[in-house]
């Protein structure tokens, strides 16, 4: 269950691949049921929770020091993703075929495309206008190298930088551990 793989020569095109890749998983979850749809929720899971470290880590940073109004949209997509940190973490709770999980499910799903398009329209499309491509490059590999080290799993409260920082190796250690006993119960 690695990270997606994209083929984003930048960070833009990185982050704008996965956002589909999202946007397919959620489209698998709703479609499926039982096992599948477990294991295609878990897969979502795992990338919502490290392609938003990635982000905020990395991502709305630049954007913040880039963007005139960079705090304030920074400020709304993170309020956003403890959100839908939330909703993931009290979905896990739940048995994938109940009628509670659809209900939330379908939830998350609905707010999942409308950040991800404010993300692509308020910071994606304006940090391609004002960083140099070189720049976007070496943003996209320091997501990627991020994304590797992530939490897999969401934890709502840890969206600054400094918060992933202190609290992001210890509960990805702790998330893959868990990751690693609930493949050997299925």
């Amino acid at each position: 269950m690695g990270t997606m793989i994209s083929k984003g020569a930048d960070v833009v095109a990185f982050l704008k691949d996965q956002h589909e890749q999202i946007k397919s998983l959620c489209e698998e979850v709703e479609a499926t049921a039982g096992e599948d749809r477990r294991r295609a929720f878990l897969s979502l899971r795992r990338l919502l929770a490290v392609h938003e470290t990635a982000e905020e880590e990395i991502v709305h940073p630049a954007v913040r020091r880039a963007l005139s109004d960079g705090a304030t949209i920074v400020d709304a997509r993170l309020g956003e993703e403890r959100a839908a940190k939330k909703v993931l973490a009290e979905l896990e709770k739940l048995d994938v075929d109940s009628e509670q999980f659809e209900a939330m499910f379908q939830g998350l799903y609905d707010s999942v495309v409308v950040h991800a398009d404010s993300e692509e329209r308020e910071e994606f499309v304006q940090l391609a206008s004002v960083l140099k491509p070189a720049r976007l490059e070496r943003m996209r590999k320091a997501v990627q190298f991020a994304e590797s080290i992530a939490p897999t799993r969401p934890h709502a409260g840890i969206e600054t930088v400094a918060g992933n920082l202190l609290a992001g190796p210890f509960a990805a250690m702790v998330d893959r551990t868990r990751d690693v006993f609930s493949a050997r119960k299925h």
